[in-house]
C-alpha cells in the first residue's frame, strides 16, 4: 500500500484447490521462506507424527476435513471449542491436524473409507519434494515471487474462501452449503448477491473495464462448471468461456483488465474428484501442474505479457498441516447476516485461515523474490482496485495488503522463461487407489450441488414461459442420485450451448 502504480493493465488469477503452504513448498529449497522442519510435529493417540519430507503422497486415500469445525481443531488442538459469536480462540498451536484427519467425517461420501487407517494418519504431515513432484510450481516460485504469508480468508472450506476472492466477504457463510440450503436459496433466487451489492466483477463493470472468466472443461462435465458463475452478474456461458480458447484469445487484441480461471474439479458427483485439474487431494497434482504450465505459457507468449500479473493461488488448505500460525483479520463489516444455519460455529470473520501456497508472476517482479507480507484472498480485489482506481467492497479489501510493491522492476525482464518444465511423471502404482463410490445417493453437502445450481440458473434464464421454468425446477429438485445429477448436468449443458 502507498506505492506508485506499476505498469500493469492485465491481472490473471488461477485458483486451485485444497493445499497448505508447507505441504506444497516447505521442501522447495527456496532461500528465506518461512517453512516447516522435521522438528514440527502433532501428537495423537499416544504417537507423535513429525513433518515428513521431502516426498508426499501423490494422492490421499481420503479427503481430509476442512470445514470450519475441522479448522478450529487443526489450529487450536483437539477438544478446543469455539463459542458462537465470540472472538476466535487466540491459543493457536497448529497441533490438531493429525487428530482431525484421524477422526473427522465432514468430507465423508458414500463409499469413502473414512476415517483413514492409522497407518495413514501421518500423511497429513508430509510435504512434497517440490522440485521433483511439483516442478512447474517450483520453477515459477524460483523465477518470480513466492508469498510465504498468504492465508486463506477464513479457517474453513472452499465456498466461503472463494467468495472472499470475488467480494472480500462470504456474505456470512463459514461452511459448505447443504442440499436444503441450496434449494431454499434457489426457491428465492438463483443468484448469489454480496451484502455490499457488488463483486469485483461489478466494480470493474461500473468502471467500464472488461473482464473474463475461463473454465477448464477438459474433464468431467460437471467438474468443468465454474463456481464463480453462482454470482450475480456472472452467467454460465454468457460470461464464462472454455479454457480451450484462452490461448487463441490472448493472441489477438485482449482488452480484459481482469481474467479469472477455474480448473476442472474432476468427478464431483461421486466425490472421487478424479480426472480434474484442481489438484484436489484425492485426484493428485499432475493435471493441475499441466494447467499451471499452459496458463503461464499462453500469457508469456501473448502481446499482453509485459504489462500483466498472474496469481497462482489455492483456495484453502484442505486439512494439510502448516507450521505458521495465522493471526487476527479485519472483519468485512459489510452487514453480513449472523445465521447459524450458514455459519454453524458462529464465526465473526475475525481471523485468517491456514496458510496456502501463493506465487505471483510478472516480468516486472525480480527473480527469486520471497515476500513476507501478510495477504489473504481479499488482497486480489485490493490489488485490482488500486491498480484501476476502484472503490473497495468491504472493510477486508479496504485494509488488505496489495502486491503492487512486488512489480518493482523499472522495465520488463527479458530473462523470463518462454516455456516451463513438464509435470512430473508418476510411476505406475504410486497413487492411492480410491474407494469405489456408491452409485446411488448424492451427498447432502458436496461440490456437485453448487455447480448443479449454477446450471439451473442458466437453464431458467433460457426459459420463455412459466411452464418451462416449472418443468426445469421440478427436474432439478428431483435430483437424488449420481445418475440423476449426471443426466441433468448433461442436458443442462447441452441446452446452454443453444441459448
Amino acid at each position: 500500500m502507498g506505492v506508485s502504480r506499476p505498469q500493469v493493465d492485465h491481472v490473471f488469477v488461477l485458483m486451485l484447490e485444497n493445499r497448505s503452504f508447507d505441504h506444497m513448498l516447505a521442501f522447495a529449497r527456496l532461500p528465506g521462506i518461512a517453512r516447516a522442519s522435521a522438528t514440527d510435529a502433532n501428537s495423537f493417540d499416544g504417537t507423535t507424527f513429525h513433518v515428513g519430507g521431502p516426498g508426499a503422497p501423490w494422492t490421499m486415500p481420503t479427503d481430509p476435513g476442512h470445514e470450519f469445525a475441522d479448522a478450529v481443531e487443526q489450529l487450536c488442538g483437539r477438544g478446543v471449542a469455539h463459542e458462537p459469536w465470540t472472538a476466535f480462540p487466540t491459543y493457536i498451536t497448529n497441533a490438531g491436524f493429525v487428530s482431525n484427519y484421524a477422526t473427522s467425517r465432514t468430507e465423508a461420501s458414500p463409499g469413502s473409507p473414512l476415517p483413514p487407517e492409522p497407518a495413514a494418519w501421518g500423511e497429513i504431515m508430509r510435504c512434497f519434494d517440490t522440485a521433483r513432484q511439483l516442478p512447474v510450481l517450483h520453477q515459477l516460485a524460483s523465477e518470480f515471487a513466492v508469498c510465504d504469508h498468504w492465508f486463506s480468508s477464513i479457517p474453513g472450506p472452499t465456498w466461503p474462501n472463494r467468495l472472499f476472492l470475488h467480494g472480500a466477504s462470504s456474505a456470512g457463510w463459514a461452511d459448505s452449503p447443504t442440499t436444503d440450503q441450496l434449494q431454499d436459496w434457489i426457491r428465492k433466487t438463483t443468484q448469489f448477491v454480496f451484502p455490499s451489492g457488488a463483486s469485483i466483477f461489478d466494480r470493474l463493470r461500473e468502471a467500464g473495464l472488461a473482464w473474463r472468466v475461463y473454465a477448464d472443461e477438459d474433464g468431467p462435465a460437471l467438474g468443468g462448471v465454474p463456481l464463480v458463475a453462482a454470482l450475480e452478474g456472472v452467467v454460465y456461458r454468457q460470461n464464462t468461456f472454455s479454457l480451450a480458447q484462452f490461448d487463441a484469445d490472448l493472441s489477438g487484441a485482449y482488452d480484459y483488465a481482469y481474467t479469472f480461471i477455474e480448473p476442472n474439479y474432476g468427478d464431483v458427483v461421486s466425490g472421487s474428484f478424479a480426472g480434474g485439474s484442481s489438484q484436489h487431494p484425492m485426484d493428485g497434482v499432475t493435471r493441475g501442474e499441466a494447467l499451471i504450465k499452459a496458463t503461464y505459457e499462453s500469457i508469456r507468449r501473448s502481446p499482453v505479457w509485459e504489462r500483466s500479473v498472474l496469481f497462482v493461488l489455492y483456495d484453502e488448505h484442505g486439512g494439510f498441516y502448516d507450521s505458521v500460525h495465522p493471526g487476527p483479520a479485519p472483519p468485512p463489516a459489510d452487514g453480513s447476516p449472523r445465521e447459524l444455519g450458514i455459519n454453524r460455529g458462529g464465526f465473526l470473520f475475525d481471523h485468517y485461515g491456514v496458510r496456502v501456497p501463493a506465487v505471483v508472476v510478472s516480468p516486472l517482479i525480480p527473480k527469486g523474490t520471497v515476500d513476507t507480507t501478510v495477504y489473504d484472498h481479499a488482497s486480489v480485489p485490493a490489488t485490482i482496485e488500486r491498480l484501476f482506481g476502484l472503490e473497495p467492497m468491504t472493510n477486508r479489501d479496504r485494509l488488505a495488503n496489495d502486491i503492487c510493491h512486488l512489480a518493482s522492476a523499472p522495465s520488463p525482464r527479458t530473462d523470463c522463461p518462454t516455456t516451463l518444465v513438464s509435470p512430473a511423471v508418476i510411476a505406475e502404482g504410486a497413487q492411492h487407489i480410491q474407494a469405489s463410490p456408491s452409485p446411488t445417493d448424492l451427498t447432502e453437502r458436496g461440490p456437485a450441488r453448487i455447480r448443479l445450481s449454477v446450471l439451473l440458473r442458466r437453464d431458467l434464464a433460457g426459459c420463455v414461459t412459466d411452464d418451462e421454468r416449472e418443468t426445469i425446477r421440478r427436474e432439478y429438485l428431483a435430483i437424488r442420485t449420481h445418475d440423476d445429477a449426471r443426466s441433468y448436468a448433461a442436458a443442462a449443458i447441452a441446452r446452454s450451448w443453444s441459448r
